[in-house]
């Protein structure tokens, strides 16, 4: 989450005006995320998530993630629910973006994640990719391996500035993944994009699960990939093989892997290392002046990428195969 575009007092009070959930009472800049613009919306009825879409999110998707949030929720997720307005409408405009409001989640994300932590996001996630089954819509994933190319062509010029010889190391492993990439593991609903800032717990229990704005059609697998990078190493890049165990045994206990799975894996966290690079580099150059966001740092990812490049097979990640 972050904050890219400022709201006037009186668009906010025209566009709250057509919800029946009472006038505002404060509005507060969530400077977490590099996506959107979200705000923290008090009204007489209690907090909200206020989202304005900025201009990486095409308005084409904005149904798939509304739709999906509902679908989730039907089949027993714990996911924010958008506010329909007195017309049906999920979706408005708002200071020139498209915007909606959700529900809030009480909860709060965990800094330093335990392997209790990450044995219940395994089993969340299994239960999302489940839940996800009969969703009607689709989204391809922008951010697999056909769009890392034309990412890593909008940063590569500067990626030095960031780590000599960045460049050349991007390159060579983009062309690797590109000759190597599966083709046909199960595939279905995933969330991409699921780290702990998107998780909250309440009492030492998992409450939900937010910002589905990166959610799309993919192998479930790499999911997975994503978050055993997002919840399970150090910050020196090293594995935490307790927490990568504890993950991958949450997960299997609900939706048991395909040995096709588990042989892809560590490709498939190579992937997600590299996505995360490469959206973290071009961020990290492309910071728009007066942002309220914090861009996080790229090169925490090429460790991860460089502790993947090692592993011959899943037994690294902490499972017995």
């Amino acid at each position: 989450m972050a904050v890219y575009t400022e709201i006037a007092d009186d668009e906010l009070a025209c566009f709250i005006a057509s919800y029946d959930i009472g006038s505002v009472l404060s509005l507060k800049g969530i400077a977490e995320g590099v996506e959107n613009s979200n705000y923290l919306l008090v009204t007489e009825t209690g907090p909200h998530i206020l989202t304005l879409y900025e201009k990486r999110v095409d308005p084409n998707d904005l149904p798939f993630f509304i739709g999906l949030m509902e679908h989730l929720a039907k089949r027993g997720i714990i996911c924010p629910q958008p506010v329909r307005n007195r017309e049906g409408q999920a979706l408005g405009t708002l200071a020139g973006r498209p915007a909606a409001i959700v529900t809030f989640l009480p909860g709060m994300w965990v800094r330093r994640p335990r392997a209790d932590h990450c044995l219940a996001i395994g089993g969340a996630l299994a239960n999302l990719h489940i839940a996800g089954e009969g969703f009607e819509l689709t989204r391809h994933n922008a951010l697999t391996v056909d769009g890392w190319r034309p990412l890593f062509d909008r940063a590569a010029a500067r990626a030095d500035e960031v780590m000599p010889g960045l460049r050349d190391d991007i390159a060579g492993e983009l062309d690797l993944l590109e000759e190597t990439w599966p083709t046909d593991l199960p595939r279905g609903v995933i969330h991409a994009d699921l780290f702990p800032d998107n998780v909250f717990f309440l009492h030492e229990e998992l409450s939900g699960l937010i910002d589905f704005y990166f959610a799309c059609n993919d192998f479930l697998a790499y999911d997975v990939a994503v978050c055993l990078n997002a919840w399970c190493f150090e910050s020196d890049g090293s594995l935490n093989v307790t927490k990568a165990r504890a993950l991958l045994a949450g997960y299997q206990k609900v939706r048991p892997f395909t040995p096709e799975e588990l042989q892809a894996l560590p490709l498939l966290a190579r992937g997600s290392a590299l996505r995360f690079l490469l959206t973290r580099l071009y961020d990290w150059l492309n910071v728009p002046p007066g942002a309220l966001v914090a861009p996080k740092d790229p090169l925490e990812y090429l460790r991860k990428l460089r502790f993947h490049r090692t592993v011959q097979n899943a037994s690294a990640y902490g499972l017995i195969l």
